[in-house]
């Protein structure tokens, strides 16, 4: 047996390692180790309530709208308040806005690119693919640079900024929307659709939407030549590479949903098993596990609302500074294609029935969502009444607890706060990446993503497989969520 370790990855927002035992080719176990402690439950002890709202989208750059949200529910239930409907509105506008953006720079910048490595350089396809997605300088990152820059000036009207806006608040938005703002996010949608349209999936967001099977997605893909979208160029590289094939796990998908209006969500919460059984979610299932990570300060798994984040070296089994979170004690999987499955999107339903969860899936799923909410966006924006309340105002008690969850890009992402003589005395989070790349738990029982990888070929010499590179990305890592 052979040990390698692999990282710091480049491309991935934030720093990450990974600890590979080789077996006759293949990966026999893996250890993944989120290698920065940032302490940001620790910066919120004692605070003001309401300055979580400051501090919490700072976790992130990339993802600091979804921490935002995640605390202004968390602080909302706190308060027992909710939104308006502009309110529900322009805060599902601006969480899709930065979902989205994230959802198609994945796939450019971060996925995409690895098969414009050298190890492929024997393959016919890849002159091809090198000139349009090797990093920095492919035609396509030059092509979906702008289109998303345009795309993320629907940030600016509302919300003022990006990153780091405090428009979001327990009670809504702080920034009404007046008519004529509303006609350039219509405008700014548009752009947006023309280019997924035209260069992403190569026709109408609706065709791929109401694609419903394993069989019609690989008949719409035989229509055209493989390098007439960039939809078909992943299916035709899934194909050659056996992407279905790579970084299977078999552990349930868990949502928290996503989307709210009026008590409805566009993506609805729950749990899924590989053998496609749903059940609802119950989040009083939570806890975290301090077994493996570099943690100390509680003795047992907790759920969060009791959780303690206290770094320490001390802990021998450690290897990462990310807990274990766990549902009833099981590793679940979540992001785009848990958000799918949960929902009963047919397609991800009959690709999942056929090779559960992979790396054809897990990307598949992601470009599936845009298509599902771009057009969503634009019957938001066009529900806005400029002439109703944006926001609503609370106190808030002296002593209180709250909940926020919120789907980011990546997946889960949960906020627990409890309040006493009017400071934060807890907040802990758990972040998406943090349920999948979680180190094992007290059981042994290793994360999603160690999952994952068990079985990967590594081919002889190879220092930093390509194969494991395509199963990280295919989960969108953000290591500085997962340790925030």
């Amino acid at each position: 047996m052979s040990r390698i370790l692999v990282g710091p990855f480049n491309r991935v927002e934030g720093d990450l390692e990974i600890t590979l035992d080789i077996a006759d080719g293949r990966v026999e176990s893996a250890k993944v180790n989120s290698t920065m402690y940032r302490g940001f439950e620790q910066i919120l002890q004692g605070k003001n309530p309401l300055d979580a709202l400051v501090y919490t989208p700072r976790i992130c750059g990339i993802c600091s709208v979804s921490q935002s949200v995640a605390c202004a529910y968390a602080l909302a239930d706190a308060m027992q308040m909710g939104m308006p409907r502009n309110g529900e509105l322009c805060t599902n506008l601006i969480l899709a806005n930065e979902n989205m953006a994230d959802l198609l720079t994945h796939f450019y910048l971060f996925f995409m690119p690895d098969f414009a490595r050298p190890v492929y350089a024997a393959q016919p396809w890849y002159e091809t693919v090198a000139r349009r997605y090797r990093a920095a300088s492919g035609e396509a990152a030059r092509e979906m640079l702008p289109a998303r820059a345009e795309f993320l000036h629907l940030m600016g009207l509302l919300a003022g900024k990006w990153p780091h806006s405090l428009s979001i608040q327990p009670g809504g938005s702080a920034k009404p929307v007046e008519a004529h703002d509303r006609l350039k996010m219509l405008a700014i949608l548009a752009g947006f659709r023309r280019f997924l349209e035209r260069r992403l999936f190569g026709d109408t967001l609706e065709t791929i939407v109401q694609l419903t099977s394993a069989a019609e997605l690989s008949q719409w893909a035989a229509q055209k030549p493989w390098q007439s979208s960039d939809l078909r160029t992943f299916l035709h590289l899934s194909q050659q590479l056996q992407l279905d094939q790579l970084g299977a796990t078999t552990v349930p998908f868990m949502s928290y949903g996503n989307y709210p209006l009026e008590g409805e969500r566009l993506f609805r919460p729950g749990v899924i098993d590989a053998q496609g059984t749903r059940t609802p979610l119950d989040s009083n299932q939570i806890t975290e596990d301090l077994s493996h990570a570099w943690l100390t300060g509680q003795d047992r798994p907790q759920h969060p609302e009791l959780g303690v984040t206290q770094p320490s070296l001390e802990n021998q089994q450690g290897y990462s500074w990310c807990k274990a979170p766990r549902l009833d004690g099981q590793v679940m999987e979540t992001g785009a294609l848990a958000r799918q499955l949960n929902n009963g999107h047919p397609l991800m339903m009959d690709l999942a029935a056929r090779s559960g969860a992979n790396v054809h899936n897990r990307i598949l799923a992601r470009l599936l969502e845009l298509a599902i909410v771009v057009p969503q966006m634009e019957r938001w924006a066009r529900q806005i009444d400029p002439s109703e309340r944006f926001c609503l105002h609370s106190a808030m008690p002296d002593s209180a607890i709250g909940v926020g969850m919120v789907e980011a890009a990546r997946g889960s992402l949960g906020h627990w706060l409890s309040v006493e003589k009017g400071r934060i005395s807890n907040y802990q989070i758990i972040a998406p990446t943090t349920w999948n790349f979680s180190p094992r738990d007290s059981q042994g029982i290793p994360g999603a993503l160690e999952q994952a990888l068990q079985g990967t070929q590594v081919m002889e010499g190879e220092k930093d497989p390509v194969s494991v590179q395509h199963i990280v990305r295919s989960f969108d890592p953000c290591m500085v969520c997962t340790v925030h």
